[in-house]
Order: C-alpha cells, then sequence, then structure tokens
C-alpha cells in the first residue's frame, strides 16, 4: 500500500484526531489557528478546543490580500504568486503556534484549512455569466502548507459545496447540527462577521424539523467600510459612532429596497456586492447626495441596516423564533450598540454569547472547518439538502500529503 494512503487509514483509526483549524476571514484581520481534539464521526461528534490564537496579519500582508479580494480586476501574476505566497506564510504561522503552546508538529494529525475568500460569486448576483453557476474562489494551496509543516492537510472545502448545487456558503450548519443540534430547546446560533449568517436548531434534533442556514446580508463590512472611508478607524469600537448619530430614513429605506433582501431561500453573499459603492448607487438611485448626510448619521444608518436585515431574516425563516436560544459570534458580537438594535427588533429577546456552549466565539469558524476535515478523515459525510435536492454522505476538502 503506498505509505500516504496507509497513514490516511491509521488517522481514520485512531479513537480521536488533533486537527487544527484554520479560519482567515473578509475583514483580513489575520489567521485563526485552533487545535481541536475531535473523537468519533456525525452525530456521535465530540470536540474540544485545546488551544486557539489569532495571528495578526502585518498591513504589509494586509496591502497584498486588499490587491486580489473582492476587487472586478486583478493582475493574473499577483494572484498565481499569492496563491503560493499566503500558504507559505499561513504554514509559518502555524509552525511558530505550535512551538509557543509546546507542541511537536508530528503530533497534529490533520491541518483543516479554509484559505482566503478573494471572490465569492454566487449565480443570484452574477452579470454576463452562465446565472445557473454558483462559483467561490479560496487561495493557500494546501500542498504548500502539507510539504511546509510536514502536516496532511485538507483545504478548498467549499468547492464540493457549489459542485452539489450550493453556493459555497454559508457551511456552518453542516457542524452545527453534528455539536450543537441536541438541545430540548431550539437554537439560533448567529454568527456576525463581515457578513451575517445564522443557523436555526430545531429542539432535540427532530429530523421532521430541517435546521436551516442562510446569510442574512451585511454584518460588520458596510460599518467598517464607513468607519475607514470617514474615521480612519477599521471598526466602530462598541458602536459608539452609529450610537452618536441619528437614522436617516431616507436612505436606510433605499438601502432596505435591494431584492437581495427580498429573497426567501438560503442564499449567501460577501463584500463584493455589499460594500461602499453598493451605498452611494443605493443613495444615488434614490436621489440622495451622500455628501449632505453627516458620516455619524450614516453610520447609525448603516447598524440600523445590519440590525433590522438580520432580525428580518430570523423572523422570517424561523418558527417560534422568539422561544429559541440564540447564541452570538463574531466581530459583531463586541459591538454592544449592534446587539441592541437586534434584540430590540427581535422584540427584546435574550441574546447570548456563543461561549455559553463550551467554546471561544473567536474560535467558532476554525473549529467548523476542522470537525468538516474530521468527517472527511474518519466519517461517512453529511446529508446535504439543497433545492429540494438531498445527498447523502458528501465530504468536503481535499487532500494534501506532507510527501
Amino acid at each position: 500500500m503506498n505509505p500516504s494512503i496507509k497513514k490516511l487509514a491509521a488517522i481514520a483509526g485512531q479513537e480521536s484526531r488533533t486537527i487544527i483549524g484554520l479560519m482567515s476571514g473578509t475583514s483580513l484581520d489575520g489567521l485563526d489557528i485552533a487545535l481541536c481534539n475531535i473523537s468519533g464521526s456525525g452525530q456521535q461528534t465530540m470536540a474540544d478546543l485545546t488551544h486557539f490564537v489569532t495571528k495578526p496579519y502585518s498591513e504589509y500582508h494586509k496591502s497584498h490580500l486588499k490587491k486580489i479580494s473582492s476587487v472586478e480586476k486583478v493582475a493574473m501574476a499577483e494572484l498565481c504568486w499569492q496563491h503560493t505566497w499566503l500558504a507559505a506564510y499561513h504554514a509559518e504561522l502555524i509552525l511558530e503556534a505550535l512551538s509557543e503552546w509546546g507542541i511537536d508538529p508530528d503530533d497534529v494529525h490533520c491541518i483543516a484549512s479554509h484559505g482566503q475568500t478573494i471572490y465569492h460569486l454566487p449565480a443570484r448576483d452574477q452579470q454576463g455569466f452562465q446565472r445557473s453557476l454558483n462559483s467561490t474562489l479560496q487561495i493557500a494551496d494546501g500542498d504548500q502548507i502539507a510539504a511546509r509543516t510536514g502536516i496532511l492537510t485538507i483545504s478548498d472545502f467549499r468547492q464540493k459545496h457549489t459542485a452539489h448545487g450550493g453556493e459555497g456558503a454559508p457551511m456552518a450548519a453542516l457542524v452545527d447540527r453534528l455539536l450543537f443540534g441536541h438541545d430540548q430547546k431550539s437554537r439560533i446560533l448567529l454568527n456576525i462577521g463581515g457578513i451575517a449568517n445564522f443557523t436555526y436548531l430545531p429542539a432535540g434534533g427532530d429530523p421532521d424539523q430541517a435546521s436551516f442556514t442562510t446569510d442574512t446580508g451585511p454584518g460588520n463590512t458596510l460599518i467598517d467600510n464607513l468607519a475607514y472611508v470617514y474615521f480612519q478607524k477599521a471598526f466602530d469600537e462598541d458602536g459608539m459612532i452609529a450610537a452618536s448619530g441619528n437614522l436617516n430614513r431616507k436612505l436606510l429605506d433605499a438601502l432596505l429596497e435591494d431584492e437581495w433582501f427580498g429573497e426567501r431561500d438560503s442564499k449567501s453573499t460577501g463584500p463584493e456586492y455589499f460594500n461602499y459603492g453598493w451605498i452611494t448607487e443605493r443613495a444615488k438611485a434614490a436621489g440622495l447626495n451622500l455628501e449632505k448626510i453627516r458620516p455619524d448619521d450614516q453610520l447609525a444608518t448603516i447598524t440600523e441596516l445590519s440590525a433590522i436585515t438580520i432580525a428580518e431574516s430570523i423572523k422570517e425563516q424561523v418558527p417560534g423564533y422568539a422561544e429559541s436560544e440564540i447564541y452570538v459570534s463574531g466581530g459583531g458580537a463586541r459591538n454592544p450598540y449592534l446587539i441592541l438594535r437586534i434584540r430590540e427588533h427581535l422584540g427584546g429577546a435574550k441574546i447570548r454569547d456563543f461561549s455559553e456552549l463550551g467554546f471561544d466565539p473567536d474560535a467558532k469558524e476554525a473549529l467548523i472547518f476542522a470537525v468538516l476535515a474530521n468527517e472527511m478523515l474518519a466519517g461517512e459525510g453529511f446529508d446535504f439538502v439543497r433545492r429540494d435536492v438531498s445527498k447523502r454522505n458528501v465530504n468536503f476538502g481535499k487532500i494534501s500529503f506532507p510527501i
């Protein structure tokens, strides 16, 4: 038997596996590294987060990634180089983290690398393309990571999702069902990253009530855009600028009229769609001059947009949402003003921190990819339902051997 295949079989046969989950979001803040111990598979999956760190990207690294992320035109030489360069950098950060934790790379069974999304293109957002095809692209070559760390690496998870009719996002529900879907009360797991999404988990994992996941629209991305454009800040800390401003109802109504918010199916989006240019286009179409709207009022209005679209999506898609327990993660969970506005639009619903479920909320997305990798290694795959088409035993990710 090929030695690499023999090693893969040995890892699959372990009672538990030590897996590093990686995540780097569209905010380009840095690389989340989660060291997880995962046993079992499928509904018997058990996961422990043993170590977690976010390695911040320097301004040098951010500037390179901004050249190719969520932009319509890019130099192909730059894209090709960064696919390799970013993987090499991620490998360096992984080894650095393991050294800090006192862990030998030989004691890690697998790396689950999400990579860096540089463009997300669901069919609904396409113009001039074949609209029946969903597309998404992540970089950071798995072979480079495996070769440089000496650790088997699974990467490129989102392509199987699109191959079976999905949009490549959101993927959280696949893992949310395994780890958090067995409580006797219904749960809503809300993640507010650049884009906001939630997973609805019916009480007790009732098979007659399907779980549901969707993006709701902008989470932090537009807030961060305005904070940078007007205040030279990476984000609106604690929502203080938004809280000091006044809602501009005409601007808010113009933004809410976008047909994207009217679609009721599970859907995904990204900063390719929701960005500062989108705000200016919607305002112009409504006859509004952004230059005449105070920056703090714009930020208050954009924060309200995120709060309303999150709350309305939950109310429209979740039966009995008022009785569900809501747990929030992502950068938006640290914006008390945004959480206050979401709570107000949900009729005063209690919103809890994801940490109450026993995991660092900042590590949730990296944990998700670690569990996806575990299922690839030792499980039978996921039941994947998309647009009334059900596929069983679907696994996600591509395997790169160290040698």
